[in-house]
């Protein structure tokens, strides 16, 4: 089972689960997947700006994602941050 850091277990939360379920219901389909006309269920919400350079958990920088989508973005994130070091 994954488990947050302690700085991350603050910043997503009981609050942050709201948002997160509030944020589903109203796109419970994957965005990306959407975009290649396929229609997924959503599980993720992803940050387009990640909180840790400063995003927020408004709706216009939050997307709804697949797993397959949300690890796919995640894993890119990461190697771009690697290769900025």
């Amino acid at each position: 089972m994954y488990h947050r850091d302690p700085e991350s277990r603050k910043r997503f939360g009981a609050r942050w689960r709201k948002i997160r379920e509030l944020y589903l219901s109203k796109h419970p389909l994957c965005e990306h997947c959407l975009e290649i006309d396929l229609l997924v269920p959503a599980t993720e919400v992803h940050h387009i700006v990640p909180v840790s350079e400063g995003g927020g958990d408004e709706d216009a920088n939050l997307m709804s994602l697949c797993k397959a989508c949300h690890s796919s973005k995640t894993l890119a994130a990461t190697k771009r941050n690697q290769n900025s070091l």
